[in-house]
């Protein structure tokens, strides 16, 4: 049989690889074909907001990998979800939408990653953007992804607010606009009360085209290669083996934990440890699946003393058939929500340049068992690290792309971040100490009173902490030689490859992951296509 032949031949139908399906195949002379190893996203409860709770608990859409255990998490492995399915982690994420800071991008031009500094990246952020609060000198509307405001407001919301005013942090109207420092409600990636997902903003107005063809329940199992050129790829579908060659490029859209895996079992990446796993180095590129980070979260738990939070709506049956009424009527109450409605940003030490703490707040309590909520009124402080330097690694398990690879975050590992774990927990005791909403606090949940000393505070983040779900690195982009891709994203030491997805970042950003990983894609199909914004 012959070969079928396409000019862009992209692997992964997540975030990246919707967006570059949509900008490369505008050209009608372009054949694409875009392979995902999940499948499509026809299930109602990626679209409804409040379907996350199912989402990040089934094995259907979500990869559902598990780190490794180790001694820094207290002999704990860590849940990881990935999205396995067309829109990638964008299907199944928490629909909070921040760009990050612009230094976190003049920091990766710093460090050699040319043309990615704030400036050459605010254009594509502006290109992303239907933000439904209108245009401004820091939003569009013309974009294919909706971001929104929250309507609805809780009066757990505003005292939250309130006592971060108490305490200096100020008002912020725009996570997104001139200055990222302060409290205020987050703005979502959610449009009439529906997600809107990578697959759904940039890949469904376009799946007509007749020059596109996307195949889902197809794993890839390595890269094809002719000297050192790519030359497509090897997948698996339905239990049958087929291929596929590109004539112009094969660019991997995996994400931070399926692209080093691919690279490594198609001959890239360490040589040893490829020689380990009893596969031929093609290239031994020592870097790749190192600089592995993501955002270490603790969760902080109070139950209140009245019932005014979600807790208490989602377990009334006036509660549900309101909520259930609001949504089919207006689109729009708890079942339109995000996971956390209100942000604040602040810094662990005055003296920092910008904030390095990110709050998810949120009105409800969970129960660990069943990921419902609770029967008592409750409120959740979620608090992350925004620059963590824990420094981690993604390695093969096996030769078997169908078994997880072994992910070894390396949490709290340095003192800075073990310092800002505990700095977290005193922060958020301040909080919830600060009128008005000390006034509704009955108890401490989570630490717990008995959890005084700064060891019990570090004892209980790495007994605690969890992702919060932003892997990047593992294929750092850098100018320098053990960069994993060049600023153009094309993966050194073969020709015709290129990995275009949040794994290239060479740091961490400061907030959630899924606009910055939406700019790497619109930029990457620019230098593809050799055009401007």
């Amino acid at each position: 049989m012959n070969t079928p032949v396409c000019d862009y031949l992209i692997v992964g139908g997540g975030t990246a690889g919707c967006v570059l399906a949509n900008r490369l195949s505008a050209d009608p002379s372009c054949r694409v074909i875009l392979l995902e190893a999940g499948g499509p996203d026809d299930d109602k409860w990626i679209h409804i907001p409040a379907g996350i709770r199912y989402l990040l608990r089934e094995k259907k859409h979500n990869w559902f990998y598990m780190t490794e255990p180790s001694p820094l998490t207290n002999g704990r492995s860590v849940y990881w979800p990935r999205g396995k399915v067309l829109g990638g982690s964008s299907s199944i994420n928490g629909m909070v939408y921040i760009r990050g800071q612009r230094t976190d991008f003049d920091r990766w031009a710093a460090s050699g990653a040319t043309g990615w500094d704030w400036d050459s990246l605010f254009p594509y952020f502006l290109k992303i953007e239907n933000q439904t609060r209108g245009a401004d000198a820091y939003h569009a509307v013309d974009g294919p992804l909706t971001v929104s405001d929250r309507t609805n407001r809780s009066e757990v919301w505003t005292r939250f607010i309130a006592a971060a005013e108490q305490l200096g942090i100020p008002r912020n109207p725009d996570f997104n606009g001139a200055d990222q420092e302060g409290v205020g409600y987050y703005q979502a990636t959610v449009g009439n009360g529906r997600r809107c997902s990578a697959a759904v903003g940039y890949l469904r107005p376009v799946k007509g085209r007749a020059n596109l063809s996307v195949i889902t329940g197809a794993m890839v199992h390595h890269i094809s290669f002719e000297q050192r050129r790519a030359t497509g790829v090897r997948y698996e579908k339905d239990g049958h083996w087929h291929e596929l060659r590109a004539a112009r490029e094969v660019l991997v859209c995996g994400g931070s934990i399926n692209s080093p895996q691919l690279l490594m079992l198609s001959g890239i990446g360490p040589a040893a440890h490829l020689q380990e796993m009893g596969i031929t180095p093609r290239v031994d590129a020592p870097q790749l699946g190192k600089n592995l980070q993501d955002h270490l979260q603790l969760r902080l738990t109070y139950r209140l003393n009245r019932p005014i939070s979600f807790n208490d709506q989602f377990h009334s049956l006036a509660g549900k058939v309101g909520m259930g009424l609001e949504y089919l009527l207006r689109r729009s109450g708890a079942i339109a929500y995000p996971t956390a409605q209100v942000g604040l940003f602040t810094r662990s030490l005055p003296e920092l340049a910008s904030p390095d703490i990110q709050y998810h707040f949120s009105n409800y309590t969970t129960d660990e068992k069943t990921g419902m909520p609770d029967r008592f009124p409750g409120m959740t402080f979620s608090v992350c690290h925004l620059r963590p330097e824990s420094r981690g690694e993604i390695l093969l398990r096996s030769p078997d792309p169908g078994q997880h690879p072994r992910i070894l975050p390396n949490y709290l590992a340095t003192p800075e971040d073990c310092r800002v774990a505990v700095e977290e927990v005193r922060l958020t005791r301040r909080l919830a100490a600060t009128q008005p909403l000390a006034d509704i606090v009955a108890e401490e949940l989570a630490p717990g009173p008995d959890v005084q000393s700064d060891e019990a505070c570090l004892d209980f983040a790495r007994s605690n902490g969890t992702s919060i779900y932003h892997p990047v690195g593992t294929c750092r982009m850098g100018s320098d030689a053990e960069a994993v891709v060049d600023p153009a994203l094309c993966v050194r030491g073969v020709s015709h490859l290129r990995v275009v997805d949040a794994s290239v970042m060479p740091t961490l950003i400061s907030g959630n992951t899924y606009a910055a990983t939406l700019a790497i894609a619109e930029r990457a199909a620019d230098l593809i296509l050799n055009t401007r914004p």
